[in-house]
Order: structure tokens, then C-alpha cells, then sequence
């Protein structure tokens, strides 16, 4: 065979459980002692999971510990956020959210890594292993803030140049400060995380998965394992289930087509040693050479997706009014941080309490105000809901490189 390299059951079962108040009450007690006791993945995944019904990948079962994180404030707030940001003005259907998509990445990472640890046992693959990858992708868009890619691409920037103030910040490092923000604030949550043994390695693994460091940096796992960087977000290629995911889910949600089929992909993965730029010999993830075309087909629905949707010529409009309105709210728009403190919205990414509390609905905050400071971002924002929008009166193509100053518009 040639691999390309790339730069229910045996039995079903129906069973209704009537729960009532007094039932669970009187077993609360002994099921939680039973629960504690369990200390291995392999243990945790024999209770109960929860499945949750999605209209991409029908009915995802999700690890017990999963469960948990899902069940935080922290990433209950992605409810909250629009996957696509100001899209969601021309595509009626571009309603939904960070949270489908995270737990849809999430159900895709646990299907790669369980099948290559099924058809490469010599890989070595742990539970733990398992479970840092699943936690890692549920966890990976934790840091996104109000409309997405929106927030750190344009109005923190234009917010902490308006502010004179210095740095750098991205959604992945908001995603590993909200992470260890979740791990803190809930103790519950923590416990679990204790009673499975995971060690400092494997913490640190999972928030390398998020936002991976260069490879001589990597301290979560040694070389042998480097395979499993390339499950959640790949930087070597750019395959991986994050893609996968919001693929299938903007195509079904915008209605447009889909030839890409990530389930075939996954069926002919393998992990092989290959020669790497550096020279030196490592574990990549291979695909059959089958698979080229649909591999073609993977990077042609991600060019037509900006074509007709995420670089939409209106959407784009809405994007720069709705961050031309955010900007100029930005001080005037107050969250309660650590210690009580108050917060302008461009300073939350420095306190996970206050960012918590940040989401799209911080636009209604600002249209529901009488604040004169308000007044003009309440201008601004009542103009795209009368569809009175900025016009574009123009466009032209140019080379990559063109100009000194240039923003990435890749959307992940």
C-alpha cells in the first residue's frame, strides 16, 4: 500500500430509567464514594456517560470527565458566542455557536486517536493519552470572545492601539488562561481531574495540544509521540478535526455543499515515520494515496467558505461596524474581575473572572444603554440592525506580501 503524507455495537439496547426525587437522593451518597474510587481513564469510562444529539455527527458520547468541563460556567459561556461571527447577518442559518462546534471537535479527536491506537497498537497509546487529547480539543476555543475571531483579530488590536497600550493577544492563549481560570474556580472539577491521576506532564500536554509550542519546546510528550500534536490543530499541514469539524458544520448550518468526507480520512490514517525538513526521521500522520483527492476536496470547501461566506463582502461590512461600535465602547463598558474590580471589555482578557462574563451579548448592553458615552457605538449598532450598512464600493486582488502591515483573515 501507499500512504500519502501531508506537509452500535455487536448488540442494541433500549432501556428507560424513571428516576424520582426520593430514589436518587437515598443512592446520591453511596454513588458518589463508588465514583470516587475509580482512578484510571480506563475505570472513569465505564460509568454512565452523557450523549449529546448533533445534527453533524448524530449522537456523540462524551467521557464522564468531559461532562464536567462542559458543565462550567466557563464553558456554558460559548453558548454565547457566534461561530461565524458577523455572518450570522447574511445567513439566516449561521446561528450557531463556539459550543457545538468544541464538542463536535471534541467527539472527532476521541474517534482519530481511538482509531489509531485500534490499528497501531505499537503506538503505545494511553488512556491518559486519550483522554488529553479529547480534553484538549473540547477545550480549545475556551478563549474566543464576543463574534469570534472578530475580537482578537480586530477589536483588541484597535482597542489596545486606541489605548496606546503594548502586546500581543490571541484566542488560543485566552483558551489556556481560561482553562487554568476553570480548573481553579471549580473545585468539583479539579477533584476529577485528581482522581484520575493526571500528572503536571499531562496538563501541560493538554494545554500544548491547544496552542502548540515549536517542537524542540515540547514538554508534554517525548518524540515518539509528537504524532498526537496533529490531532486537534496541526501546524505542520493544517489537516486536523478542528477543520473537520467546522467544515461540516458551516456547509450544513450556510447551506452550501460538501464533497470532503473526514470519516474516510480517519478510516485510512496511519502513523508512519517520515523524514522531516529538519532531516531527522519522525512519527507523522500519513493518509492512503486514495485519499489525495479527497484530501483536494478538504482544502477546496475551505477556500469556497471564505469565498462565499467568512470574506462575504457584507458580512465584512458588519464586521467593521460591529467592531468600530465595540472599540469605541470599549472603556465605558464595565465587568466585575478578581477582587470586585471593574474591567473595560478590552482589559478582560487579563482576568478569566471578568472574560467569563463576556460574550455577544455585550452589543445589547450598549443598545439598551442611555449612557451619552454610548451614544455613538448605539448609533453604529442600531445602523446594521436597519441593514443601514457601510457600502463597498470597490475591490481589488493583491499579491501576498504587497503590503508591509497585513492581517491574517484564516478563520479556525
Amino acid at each position: 500500500m501507499r500512504w500519502l503524507n501531508c506537509a452500535l455495537g455487536n448488540s442494541m439496547w433500549l432501556a428507560a430509567v424513571i428516576w424520582n426525587e426520593n430514589y436518587q437522593q437515598h443512592h446520591q451518597k453511596d454513588y458518589t464514594k463508588k465514583k470516587r474510587k475509580m482512578a484510571s481513564p480506563e475505570k472513569k469510562r465505564k460509568m454512565a456517560p452523557k450523549v449529546f444529539n448533533d445534527p453533524i455527527h448524530g449522537n456523540i458520547e462524551l467521557h464522564p470527565l468531559l461532562v464536567k468541563i462542559v458543565d462550567t460556567p466557563q464553558f456554558q459561556r460559548l453558548r454565547f458566542i457566534k461561530q461565524l461571527g458577523g455572518v450570522y447577518f447574511v445567513y439566516p442559518g449561521a446561528s450557531h455557536n463556539r459550543f457545538e462546534h468544541c464538542i463536535g471537535v471534541c467527539h472527532l479527536a476521541g474517534r482519530f486517536v481511538r482509531a489509531l491506537k485500534e490499528n497501531q497498537p505499537e503506538l503505545n497509546i494511553t488512556p491518559e493519552d486519550e483522554l488529553c487529547v479529547e480534553i484538549a480539543a473540547l477545550c480549545h476555543d475556551l478563549g474566543h470572545g464576543p463574534f469570534s475571531h472578530l475580537f482578537d483579530m480586530k477589536i483588541i488590536p484597535e482597542a489596545w492601539e486606541k489605548r496606546k497600550k503594548n502586546g500581543k493577544w490571541t484566542h488560543e492563549q485566552g483558551s489556556i488562561d481560561m482553562f487554568d481560570h476553570m480548573l481553579k474556580v471549580n473545585a468539583g472539577l479539579a477533584r476529577e481531574f485528581n482522581d484520575i491521576k493526571f500528572t503536571e506532564t499531562d496538563i501541560t500536554f493538554i494545554k500544548e495540544l491547544i496552542n502548540g509550542p515549536k517542537k524542540h519546546e515540547r514538554k508534554g510528550r517525548t518524540e515518539e509521540k509528537w504524532f498526537l500534536y496533529e490531532i486537534v490543530s496541526n501546524d505542520r499541514n493544517k489537516i486536523d478535526v478542528d477543520k473537520w469539524d467546522y467544515f461540516a458544520r458551516d456547509c450544513h448550518m450556510l447551506g452550501i455543499g460538501n464533497n470532503f468526507n473526514h470519516n474516510r480520512l480517519i478510516s485510512f490514517s496511519r502513523v508512519i515515520s517520515v523524514k522531516g525538513i529538519d532531516g531527522k526521521f519522525e512519527q507523522q500522520i500519513c493518509y492512503r494515496d486514495k485519499e489525495a483527492t479527497n484530501l483536494y476536496d478538504m482544502f477546496h470547501i475551505r477556500n469556497l467558505l471564505h469565498q462565499r461566506a467568512y470574506q462575504h463582502k457584507t458580512s465584512n461590512s458588519v464586521e467593521i461596524m460591529l467592531a468600530e461600535a465595540l472599540v469605541l465602547a470599549d472603556e465605558f463598558i464595565k465587568f466585575e474581575g478578581e477582587d470586585g474590580k471593574l474591567v473595560c471589555m478590552s482589559d478582560t482578557v487579563k482576568d478569566m473572572k471578568a472574560y467569563t462574563l463576556l460574550n455577544d451579548g455585550v452589543i445589547h448592553k450598549i443598545i439598551e444603554s442611555d449612557r451619552e458615552e454610548l451614544k455613538k457605538s448605539k448609533e453604529i449598532l442600531n445602523r446594521i440592525l436597519r441593514r443601514d450598512l457601510y457600502r463597498c464600493v470597490g475591490e481589488k486582488r493583491f499579491a501576498g506580501g504587497t503590503f508591509g502591515k497585513e492581517v491574517s483573515l484564516n478563520r479556525c
